[in-house]
Protein backbone atom coordinates (compact mmCIF):
# COMPACT_ATOMS: atom_id res chain seq x y z
CA UNK A 1 0.00 0.00 0.00
CA UNK A 2 1.37 3.48 -1.15
CA UNK A 3 2.31 5.96 1.95
CA UNK A 4 -0.61 8.39 1.78
CA UNK A 5 1.01 10.83 3.78
CA UNK A 6 3.31 13.39 3.31
CA UNK A 7 6.13 12.97 5.73
CA UNK A 8 8.64 15.59 4.55
CA UNK A 9 6.15 17.99 7.03
CA UNK A 10 7.15 16.04 9.96
CA UNK A 11 10.42 14.01 9.38
CA UNK A 12 14.32 15.56 8.77
CA UNK A 13 16.34 14.85 6.10
CA UNK A 14 17.76 11.79 8.09
CA UNK A 15 15.27 10.32 9.44
CA UNK A 16 13.61 10.19 6.16
CA UNK A 17 16.37 8.15 4.77
CA UNK A 18 16.13 6.21 8.09
CA UNK A 19 13.25 5.49 7.39
CA UNK A 20 14.17 3.89 3.83
CA UNK A 21 16.60 1.80 5.06
CA UNK A 22 14.65 0.01 7.38
CA UNK A 23 13.81 -2.84 5.40
CA UNK A 24 17.20 -3.18 3.37
CA UNK A 25 18.05 -5.49 5.57
CA UNK A 26 21.38 -3.75 6.48
CA UNK A 27 21.46 -2.44 10.08
CA UNK A 28 25.16 -0.56 9.88
CA UNK A 29 24.43 3.45 8.47
CA UNK A 30 27.59 4.70 6.92
CA UNK A 31 29.64 7.32 8.58
CA UNK A 32 28.89 11.05 9.33
CA UNK A 33 31.11 12.17 6.59
CA UNK A 34 29.35 10.06 3.97
CA UNK A 35 26.02 10.55 4.99
CA UNK A 36 27.00 14.36 5.19
CA UNK A 37 27.74 14.14 0.90
CA UNK A 38 24.53 11.70 0.53
CA UNK A 39 21.81 13.64 2.00
CA UNK A 40 23.41 17.10 1.07
CA UNK A 41 23.48 18.48 4.26
CA UNK A 42 26.48 19.35 6.79
CA UNK A 43 27.92 17.57 9.24
CA UNK A 44 26.63 19.59 12.02
CA UNK A 45 23.07 19.55 11.42
CA UNK A 46 23.32 15.97 10.57
CA UNK A 47 24.88 15.06 14.32
CA UNK A 48 21.85 17.34 15.66
CA UNK A 49 18.92 15.03 13.28
CA UNK A 50 21.26 11.90 14.57
CA UNK A 51 20.92 12.86 18.61
CA UNK A 52 17.21 12.90 18.09
CA UNK A 53 17.01 10.05 16.31
CA UNK A 54 19.09 8.58 18.85
CA UNK A 55 16.89 9.63 22.05
CA UNK A 56 13.84 8.79 19.95
CA UNK A 57 15.74 5.27 20.05
CA UNK A 58 15.97 5.08 16.26
CA UNK A 59 19.32 4.65 16.08
CA UNK A 60 22.35 3.54 18.35
CA UNK A 61 26.06 4.98 18.40
CA UNK A 62 28.65 3.42 19.97
CA UNK A 63 32.24 4.50 19.66
CA UNK A 64 33.73 1.45 17.92
CA UNK A 65 31.31 0.21 16.45
CA UNK A 66 29.47 3.88 14.65
CA UNK A 67 26.00 3.74 14.13
CA UNK A 68 23.40 1.07 14.21
CA UNK A 69 19.81 1.34 12.35
CA UNK A 70 17.18 -0.32 15.55
CA UNK A 71 13.87 -1.49 15.19
CA UNK A 72 11.11 0.51 15.70
CA UNK A 73 10.22 0.76 19.36
CA UNK A 74 7.21 3.19 20.48
CA UNK A 75 8.18 3.24 23.93
CA UNK A 76 11.16 5.47 23.41
CA UNK A 77 9.35 8.15 21.64
CA UNK A 78 6.53 7.86 24.48
CA UNK A 79 8.63 7.78 27.21
CA UNK A 80 10.59 11.34 26.71
CA UNK A 81 7.51 12.84 26.01
CA UNK A 82 5.44 11.31 28.89
CA UNK A 83 8.50 12.37 31.76
CA UNK A 84 8.20 16.16 30.11
CA UNK A 85 4.74 16.04 30.73
CA UNK A 86 4.95 14.86 34.28
CA UNK A 87 8.07 17.06 34.80
CA UNK A 88 5.07 19.95 34.15
CA UNK A 89 2.14 18.25 36.04
CA UNK A 90 1.33 15.11 37.69
CA UNK A 91 -1.96 15.39 36.89
CA UNK A 92 -0.62 14.02 32.95
CA UNK A 93 0.26 10.84 35.02
CA UNK A 94 -3.22 10.74 35.93
CA UNK A 95 -4.54 11.08 32.65
CA UNK A 96 -1.47 8.10 31.22
CA UNK A 97 -2.58 5.52 33.95
CA UNK A 98 -6.03 6.83 32.68
CA UNK A 99 -5.61 6.12 29.00
CA UNK A 100 -3.45 2.48 29.78
CA UNK A 101 -6.66 1.04 32.01
CA UNK A 102 -8.70 1.99 29.36
CA UNK A 103 -6.62 0.13 26.69
CA UNK A 104 -6.10 -2.88 28.74
CA UNK A 105 -9.73 -3.08 29.78
CA UNK A 106 -10.19 -3.09 25.87
CA UNK A 107 -7.40 -5.17 24.87
CA UNK A 108 -8.67 -7.82 27.69
CA UNK A 109 -10.05 -10.95 26.06
CA UNK A 110 -8.03 -10.91 22.93
CA UNK A 111 -4.89 -10.89 25.23
CA UNK A 112 -6.16 -13.52 27.74
CA UNK A 113 -7.50 -15.60 24.62
CA UNK A 114 -3.74 -15.75 22.97
CA UNK A 115 -2.18 -17.07 26.57
CA UNK A 116 -0.59 -20.25 26.13
CA UNK A 117 -0.66 -23.14 28.84
CA UNK A 118 3.18 -21.69 29.81
CA UNK A 119 2.14 -18.53 29.71
CA UNK A 120 -0.57 -19.19 32.43
CA UNK A 121 2.00 -21.32 34.24
CA UNK A 122 4.23 -18.31 34.62
CA UNK A 123 1.45 -16.02 35.76
CA UNK A 124 1.00 -18.10 38.63
CA UNK A 125 4.58 -18.57 38.81
CA UNK A 126 4.72 -14.40 39.62
CA UNK A 127 2.06 -14.52 42.21
CA UNK A 128 3.70 -17.55 43.94
CA UNK A 129 7.24 -15.22 43.54
CA UNK A 130 5.26 -11.58 44.74
CA UNK A 131 3.28 -13.57 47.43
CA UNK A 132 6.63 -14.55 48.98
CA UNK A 133 7.82 -11.36 49.25
CA UNK A 134 5.39 -10.08 50.61
CA UNK A 135 5.24 -12.20 53.65
CA UNK A 136 8.91 -12.22 53.76
CA UNK A 137 10.61 -10.73 57.01
CA UNK A 138 11.14 -8.19 56.77
CA UNK A 139 8.21 -7.66 53.96
CA UNK A 140 9.50 -6.80 50.11
CA UNK A 141 7.52 -5.02 47.46
CA UNK A 142 7.15 -7.00 44.58
CA UNK A 143 6.92 -4.23 42.02
CA UNK A 144 9.20 -6.44 39.14
CA UNK A 145 6.24 -8.90 39.25
CA UNK A 146 3.71 -6.51 39.34
CA UNK A 147 4.88 -5.25 36.23
CA UNK A 148 5.96 -8.80 34.71
CA UNK A 149 2.17 -9.93 35.73
CA UNK A 150 0.53 -7.06 33.63
CA UNK A 151 2.67 -6.94 30.95
CA UNK A 152 2.77 -10.87 30.22
CA UNK A 153 -0.81 -11.14 30.36
CA UNK A 154 -0.69 -8.81 27.13
CA UNK A 155 1.94 -10.05 25.87
CA UNK A 156 0.66 -11.64 22.66
CA UNK A 157 -0.93 -8.32 21.31
CA UNK A 158 1.28 -7.39 18.26
CA UNK A 159 0.61 -4.03 18.22
CA UNK A 160 3.81 -1.79 18.60
CA UNK A 161 1.79 0.95 20.10
CA UNK A 162 0.03 -0.88 22.53
CA UNK A 163 3.21 -2.36 23.68
CA UNK A 164 4.55 0.59 23.74
CA UNK A 165 2.31 2.47 26.27
CA UNK A 166 1.49 -0.40 28.69
CA UNK A 167 5.91 -0.59 29.09
CA UNK A 168 6.23 3.00 29.48
CA UNK A 169 3.35 2.99 32.03
CA UNK A 170 5.73 1.06 34.64
CA UNK A 171 8.40 3.26 33.94
CA UNK A 172 6.34 6.28 34.78
CA UNK A 173 4.74 4.45 37.77
CA UNK A 174 8.29 3.96 39.01
CA UNK A 175 9.02 7.00 38.77
CA UNK A 176 6.17 8.37 40.67
CA UNK A 177 6.56 6.56 43.83
CA UNK A 178 3.75 3.81 43.32
CA UNK A 179 6.15 0.92 42.91
CA UNK A 180 6.86 1.27 46.66
CA UNK A 181 4.10 0.44 48.68
CA UNK A 182 4.74 -0.22 52.97
CA UNK A 183 1.02 -1.11 52.86
CA UNK A 184 1.30 -4.88 53.23
CA UNK A 185 -2.62 -5.50 53.46
CA UNK A 186 -3.13 -3.25 50.01
CA UNK A 187 -0.63 -5.59 48.59
CA UNK A 188 -2.30 -8.72 49.70
CA UNK A 189 -5.59 -7.58 47.94
CA UNK A 190 -3.77 -6.27 44.57
CA UNK A 191 -2.28 -10.10 44.22
CA UNK A 192 -5.83 -11.86 45.70
CA UNK A 193 -7.09 -10.45 42.64
CA UNK A 194 -4.10 -11.11 40.60
CA UNK A 195 -4.74 -14.88 41.56
CA UNK A 196 -8.55 -15.15 41.10
CA UNK A 197 -7.87 -13.49 37.54
CA UNK A 198 -5.40 -15.64 36.77
CA UNK A 199 -7.46 -18.41 38.14
CA UNK A 200 -10.28 -17.71 36.32
CA UNK A 201 -8.15 -17.26 33.29
CA UNK A 202 -7.17 -20.60 33.62
CA UNK A 203 -10.62 -22.09 33.93
CA UNK A 204 -11.32 -20.03 30.72
CA UNK A 205 -14.19 -17.52 32.66
CA UNK A 206 -12.99 -15.32 30.56
CA UNK A 207 -15.89 -12.59 31.62
CA UNK A 208 -15.46 -13.60 35.44
CA UNK A 209 -11.30 -13.23 34.52
CA UNK A 210 -12.57 -9.42 33.33
CA UNK A 211 -15.09 -8.34 35.79
CA UNK A 212 -12.41 -9.03 38.51
CA UNK A 213 -9.96 -7.09 36.42
CA UNK A 214 -12.11 -3.91 36.08
CA UNK A 215 -12.74 -4.24 40.15
CA UNK A 216 -8.64 -4.81 40.98
CA UNK A 217 -8.13 -1.71 38.71
CA UNK A 218 -10.19 0.50 41.62
CA UNK A 219 -7.78 -0.68 44.42
CA UNK A 220 -5.58 2.09 43.87
CA UNK A 221 -7.82 4.42 44.87
CA UNK A 222 -7.42 3.13 48.68
CA UNK A 223 -3.65 2.72 47.94
CA UNK A 224 -1.33 5.41 50.27
CA UNK A 225 0.19 8.39 48.96
CA UNK A 226 2.89 7.70 46.79
CA UNK A 227 6.55 9.19 47.23
CA UNK A 228 8.12 10.69 43.88
CA UNK A 229 11.80 9.57 43.54
CA UNK A 230 12.29 11.57 40.34
CA UNK A 231 13.97 8.78 38.46
CA UNK A 232 13.91 10.74 34.48
CA UNK A 233 17.12 12.23 34.00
Amino acid sequence: MANLINTSEYLSDFLRYLAKRANCGNDRLPSLSVLSRELGISVASLREQLEIARVLGFVEIRPKTGIKWLPYNFANSILVSSAYAIEISSQYFDQFRDLRNHLESVYFFEAVTSLRNNDIERLFIIIENAETKIKSNPPRTPHIEHRDWHLLLFSHIENVFLNGILSVFWDIYENQGYAFVSDMVYLSNVWSYHKKITEQIALQNYSDAYQAFLEHKDLIKSRPKPVSINKFE
